[in-house]
This record gives C-alpha cells, structure tokens and sequence, in this order.
C-alpha cells in the first residue's frame, strides 16, 4: 500500500496523522514546531519527522502527501508536492485562487496522480445517507436548502468566516443541488479584526428555482451545524450535533389548498438510521482508494475548483456589495 506523509501537525494536521498511522501508511511528518515535532515523535516512534518539506518531496518512498497547513500554503505546497510525483490530498481549500486551482488539477492530470481536497462531510455518513434519500426521490423536487455553521471559535485572523467555515457547506449543496449556481449575493461584518468577516450570510441561486443560503460565524453563543433541506414532497434535516438517532429527522409535512387557502398538514419527524463511522477515516481511505484505483472520492480536484468558484464569487460580492453572476460550468 502506498506510503503516506502528512505536512503540518497542528489542530486538526493531528488528526489526519492519527488516521493514516492507524491504516499502516503514515511513512513521514513535517512540521515546524519543534516542540510539535517532539511530541509526533513520542507518539509515533518509527515515522521520519522533518521540519522542512523538501525531505518528504526528495523521498521515493513516499507515495502520497497530505497538507494540512495554513491556506495560504496550500498551492506552492500542492504544486511542489505533485512536481516531484506525489500524490495529493490538500485540506479545504484547494487554493486561494481558481487559476491557480486549474493549473493544478491540470498538472494532477498530466502527471497521472490523484489530487483531492478535504471536503470532509462528504464523507459522513450521515451526509452519504441522506444524498441517498435525495437521489431516491423521498423529498421530491428541491426547493431550498439552508445550512447554519455557528460557534464560539476557532477565531482567525489570517482568513475570514466564509472561507474557514463554508466551504464545507458549499460541498454539501453542490453535491445535492447536483448544479452550480448561477447566482450568488453575500454580506458579511467584521468585529474582531479590520477586514476580517467574523460572519458572513451567502444566498445562491440556481436553475430551477432552486435556492439555498449558508450563515457562517464564529462570534455565536452556541453550536450550531445544521442543514435543512426541503422538497416538494418532504423535508430533512441532518444536525450534527445531535447524537446519532436524532443526527437526520425525515419531515413528511404536506401543503395543501382549499379552495385559494394553503392548509399545513404536519407529520411527527421520522429518525433515519445510518451506520456509523468516522468521517476522517473514510476520507483517508478514500484517499488510499483513489490512489490504487479501487475508488473515486467525490472531492477531487474538480469538485474542489467548483467550491473554490462559489467561495470566489461570495467573496467578491462581499467586496462589491453587489450580486455576482457565475458563468455556467
């Protein structure tokens, strides 16, 4: 199995390492905190620990990258890394620019590796239980979907709340939307830092008439992860901070008409099972999959440049406080 090193062991760079040591590949680390450094060290005894990333792009051994750095890193990382054959799996976003993102995926191409983007929700299970739902036609056809990622914290100053938080949510709809959309408006304000949005409201449009709308922030007083879909015939909702037999509630609400009137009818919510398995695990194995040919992971590098464009166009509109028009795909 390919041999897999993982550069930049911070929050969640720890994670990634936990996981890729568990599935028997995890073959390097690097990282420049020498205290981080050590401590990968205690834990993980026989893996190669470097402070640079040279080492790992020079060894023959190594197989596969993953890149859990800052964003701003995140192309020159990528770029060195599938310059010097490595296969790789970069953390949200892709890149800072959907130029640069291009570029890269084309490189991917030309060099016959795999590049994937860590759209980590795509691998839930309960995100992969509800897509089925979708595809099977339970809620009929999609009118809006709204999704809400809220909490005290993680407060950065390098990148604002849409691009640390929406990108995950952005993924979830395009995959369920099936579509990009044509039309984005967002606003955002700044608390904390000058320039910096602590919370951003994003509205999409699509073809269809098909709506949705993502509210980001990291200044709210709680925990909020919630998506809410609604179709012609039902309504879902997936919460993931609910425990698992609450995490998807299936809502068979019925509108009616007498005579001009609309007349609800409301159904008690129906728990949806699902396995259960960690998210990250299934991401890195998809990762492994799509590296011997065995699987193709929905957040390649094409999903990652479409998330990229949305995230673009947002952002822009924040800039211009004017609606952004997104040319078709």
């Amino acid at each position: 199995m390919t041999r897999i090193a993982v550069i930049g062991v911070g929050y969640w760079g720890r994670n990634l390492v936990r996981n890729f040591s568990a599935l028997g590949v995890l073959a390097g680390v690097c990282e420049p905190e020498e205290s981080v450094r050590t401590m990968v060290r205690e834990i993980y005894p026989d893996v190669a620990i470097h402070d640079q990333p040279g080492a790992l792009f020079a060894d023959h051994g190594i197989g596969g990258v993953v890149i859990a750095t800052p964003a701003e890193m995140h192309g020159a990382l990528t770029r060195q890394a599938l310059e010097a054959g490595k296969h790789v799996f970069v953390e949200k976003p892709l890149c800072l620019d959907v130029d640069e993102a291009t570029e890269l995926k084309n490189l991917a191409e030309e060099k016959g590796l795999v590049l994937m983007v860590g759209h980590l929700l795509l691998y839930h299970p309960a995100f992969r239980r509800l897509m089925e739902i979708v595809r099977d036609g339970e809620l009929g056809k999609l009118r809006y979907i709204y999704s809400n990622r809220l909490s005290l914290g993680k407060i950065r100053r390098e990148e604002n709340a849409l691009w640390s938080f929406a990108p995950h949510d952005i993924s979830m709809i395009l995959q369920l939307a099936g579509d990009m959309p044509r039309r984005v408006v967002a606003s955002g304000a700044h608390f904390l830092t000058d320039g910096v949005a602590d919370t951003t409201l994003s509205h999409l449009v699509f073809n269809d008439n098909l709506q949705a709308h993502i509210y980001v922030s990291w200044l709210h007083p709680f925990k909020e992860q919630k998506l809410v879909i609604v179709g012609d015939k039902s309504m879902i909702v997936f919460d993931d901070t609910k425990e698992t037999a609450e995490k998807i509630l299936l809502y068979r609400h019925e509108v009616g008409w007498v005579g001009e009137l609309p007349v609800v009818s409301k159904a008690a919510p129906e728990p949806v099972t699902f396995a259960e398995s960690e998210p990250l695990h299934n991401e890195c194995e998809a990762f492994l999959g799509a590296i011997d040919g065995t699987a193709h992971p929905p957040s390649d590098a094409a999903e990652g440049i479409r998330v990229l464009k949305v995230l673009d166009a947002c952002q822009q509109s924040i800039l211009q406080g004017r609606p952004m028009e997104l040319e078709a795909p």
